[in-house]
């Protein structure tokens, strides 16, 4: 099967994609909030090209996964991937995980991937870890209010919501100058619109409000951390500046002028950068 659902311990059904040659290297991408596995498309078609098996899922409530109204935490999150992992029989995988789901990675790998031996490397690009609640011990991040008004904004409107982030800030099209292109804003918009309201709320706690502190300093494999010194959704003064601190076996790439939807918009640059990477 080129696709299929697995079933979680709590009856999750958790859709997953599965292209490739079943012998190959597999790259198992993580997505961000609010979207679906879909938004891997140009990265699993380019690794495809060069010979990996390529695997992605829908986190729960999101996509095409169960609606489910619980378990949207980070936990739970990182169980999920571990159950595809474990129901492919992935092994010598590299996890890759964009924003929220580079929180997921960090917490699969430390909790499950890297005990059960599955993990060779990973990878985290304009990730959340570890923590992006500003705290009295977490001073550069971002305030409890801008995430009240995420979720506001949601319960308002939520189709008004998500086309205002990714026609602003998620690419970087508020940019003087940008280079606004409306099928990667429709795309975006889509693929939010087709998971759970009450998941992508809860989420919002998730990915704002989880301290990956402890997941970065357990992550033993090589870890590359990639982010855009223009991300307007997640600074990466508070992410990827931080992660690599912690990281045992890091390297960090820092991107000038790119936003936190580089793997879209600049796909031509990253995705070989992480092809290097994976060979390495």
């Amino acid at each position: 099967m080129s696709s299929g659902f697995v079933k979680t311990q709590d009856g999750t059904e958790i859709f997953y994609k599965d292209w490739g040659p079943r012998d190959a290297q597999p790259i198992v991408f993580h997505h961000g909030w609010p979207l679906s596995s879909d938004d891997w498309d140009t990265q699993m078609l380019f690794f495809l090209g060069h010979g990996y098996r390529v695997v992605a899922h829908d986190r729960r409530g999101h996509g095409r996964s169960t609606q489910v109204d619980t378990g949207h935490d980070m936990d739970h999150y990182a169980a999920d991937a571990a159950a595809v992992a474990e129901h492919l029989d992935l092994r010598n995988a590299v996890h890759i995980g964009h924003s929220t789901g580079g929180g997921e990675v960090a917490r699969y790998v430390a909790k499950f991937g890297q005990p059960q031996g599955r993990v060779a490397k990973a990878v985290l690009v304009s990730a959340v870890p570890p923590l992006m609640l500003k705290t009295p011990a977490n001073p550069g991040g971002t305030p409890l209010e801008v995430f009240d008004g995420f979720r506001a904004a949601l319960a308002a409107n939520r189709a008004e919501f998500f086309h205002a982030v990714a026609a602003g800030p998620f690419y970087g099209f508020n940019r003087p100058g940008a280079k606004v292109s409306q099928p990667v804003i429709d795309n975006w918009w889509r693929q939010g619109m087709m998971g759970s309201a009450l998941a992508h709320y809860q989420g919002i706690k998730a990915f704002s409000e989880t301290d990956q502190t402890e997941d970065l300093k357990a992550i033993g494999v090589p870890t590359l951390v990639m982010q855009g010194d223009d991300d307007q959704v997640v600074p990466y003064t508070d992410a990827a500046l931080l992660q690599i601190k912690l990281l045992k076996n890091g390297t960090s790439k820092i991107y000038k002028g790119f936003s936190h939807g580089m793997l879209t918009v600049n796909a031509e640059t990253i995705n070989p950068d992480l092809l290097a990477f994976v060979k390495a």
